[in-house]
């Protein structure tokens, strides 16, 4: 699953608004997408990191999915001769 939390966060620590990313180049369309966890580009993850001067680690995050299952690797099993 991804969070865009530490977007949030590096925002409120760089004292920029959600206004001054619209008026950066960030539509609004994807800024709604961001506060609903939906997909980006990573077009507009490099123009965010531009805008804050951080990093992707900065902008997003991975967390696990608790409906993922890990999946063992297929083992391909010795041939009878």
């Amino acid at each position: 699953m991804i969070s865009y939390q530490p977007l949030w966060d590096t925002m409120r620590v760089k004292q920029i608004s959600q206004y001054r990313l619209l008026k950066s180049g960030i539509d609004n369309k994807t800024l709604d997408g961001l506060k609903k966890g939906k997909n980006v580009t990573l077009l507009t993850v490099e123009r965010l990191c531009h805008i804050l001067d951080c990093t992707p680690n900065d902008i997003v995050e991975f967390l696990p999915d608790d409906s993922e299952k890990i999946v063992k690797p297929y083992k391909k099993q010795k041939e009878l001769v």
